[in-house]
């Protein structure tokens, strides 16, 4: 995608934060549909949760139907508990898992609430928190746009991890303010 698109410049920082030998719950902000191209540049495994109306657009849906990534149904709540069941899993085998906790992308450069799902499974499954920063993607294909703008200077920081073996289920809160803390003041 980046080579099809040369205007669109991405600078990277905090790889070293990564440790390929370990699972992590990932939380990014969500600006826009760009994220998910640019999250690809951190160049390590993991599965995203997404809209199951990602998973019916040509090519993009196919190749995340085949990569078996996870699929949510807005407003289900069984599909929620679904998704953490399936979460779970890929946890425990080994695979890293990526959330946008903020639920939707922003309409605006202000990142929203996080939602409490991703952190109350890191704290039950004991894998620490990768916080990822994403900024200048939000010009890059707008809410509501499928069109891709050209010239866009986009970042994606990847933030030192989290231990969640520090806190007990009631502190999720205090996890999940952390990490969203982290996040707005490296954007």
């Amino acid at each position: 995608m980046f080579k099809l698109n040369p205007y669109w410049s991405v600078s990277v920082s905090g790889l070293e934060n990564i440790d390929r030998t370990k699972t992590y719950v990932i939380v990014a902000n969500h600006q826009s549909l760009a994220d998910i191209i640019v999250l690809y540049k951190m160049k390590m495994q993991y599965k995203w949760v997404a809209k199951e109306s990602l998973f019916r657009i040509p090519f993009l849906g196919w190749c995340m139907t085949l990569g078996k990534h996870i699929k949510l149904y807005r407003g289900n709540f069984g599909s929620i508990k679904q998704v953490y069941r399936e979460a779970a899993i890929l946890l425990r085998e080994g695979m890293s898992v990526l959330f946008f906790p903020e639920g939707t992308r922003s309409e605006t450069n202000t990142m929203k609430e996080f939602q409490n799902g991703a952190f109350k499974l890191a704290i039950k499954e004991r894998v620490p928190v990768l916080p990822i920063a994403i900024s200048g993607t939000g010009n890059a294909m707008p809410k509501g746009s499928w069109l891709f703008e050209p010239n866009i200077p986009a970042k994606l920081k990847v933030l030192p991890p989290i231990d969640t073996t520090q806190f007990a289920m009631a502190d999720f809160d205090k996890l999940k303010d952390m990490a969203h803390s982290m996040i707005k003041c490296a954007r």
